[in-house]
């Protein structure tokens, strides 16, 4: 999967924007971060709920690792060249959908999916 693609993705889920972060781009649905990464890099950074990381990383361990700020996991880092497309995407929409305000057509959390 490449950064074309995760941008693709990311602004087509319902209050996506991309916006500016330090180095970085971001997408935000309603201002909350739900990725990020840095064109120069082949990895993501995907900022998902708790109970999505562990099964992530046991399912994705070739692709997934813990993302660390201050010494605790905040979310999870992608490697894209290596990743599974759908595997990326449904990452994506855990997170998006873990930031989007519920309600007025946008939908709750999902389960995690294999």
């Amino acid at each position: 999967m490449t950064l074309v693609q995760v941008r693709k993705h990311a602004l087509s889920l319902p209050g996506t924007t991309e916006e500016p972060h330090f180095d970085r781009t971001s997408f935000r649905v309603k201002g909350k971060i739900f990725v990020t990464a840095r064109l120069s890099e082949s990895h993501i950074h995907v900022f998902v709920p708790e109970e999505v990381r562990e099964p992530a990383l046991a399912m994705h361990a070739e692709f997934v690792s813990r993302l660390l700020w201050g010494g605790k996991v905040v979310g999870l880092r992608v490697e894209l060249p290596r990743a599974r497309a759908d595997a990326v995407r449904d990452l994506i929409e855990q997170a998006w959908s873990s930031k989007a305000p519920k309600g007025r057509g946008m939908a709750g959390p999902r389960r995690w999916s294999t």
